[in-house]
């Protein structure tokens, strides 16, 4: 992946795709798991299910089935206290379409 964290950096062709003003939905992924069916079975209220990564290890960002960004979990100040974010450190190369 390539290293960029600004976001307003976009191809001069951007302007004129159709598609540049469609919402999309990015999913971020902060681990994985794989407990046994019988444990996830047992899975009540307050269960811990651990996950295959820690705290400060960077989250990947999807559409799709396609990784496109890592980046930090972040928890956003101000009017927005409490509200978690991600700061993107990683940008994959997108010139070939998602």
């Amino acid at each position: 992946m390539d290293d960029k964290t600004d976001s307003s950096e976009t191809c001069p062709n951007d302007l004129h795709n159709p598609f540049s003003s469609v919402p999309i939905e990015i999913t971020v992924s902060v681990g994985k798991a794989r407990p046994l069916i019988r444990d996830l079975l047992k899975l009540g209220k307050n269960a811990v299910l651990v996950l295959d990564r820690r705290v400060d290890d960077a989250v990947e960002l999807y559409v799709g089935e396609r990784l496109i960004a890592r980046g930090q979990l972040e928890e956003l100040a101000g009017d927005q206290h409490g509200q978690i974010a991600v700061r993107v450190t990683e940008v994959a190369n997108l010139q070939d379409g998602l």
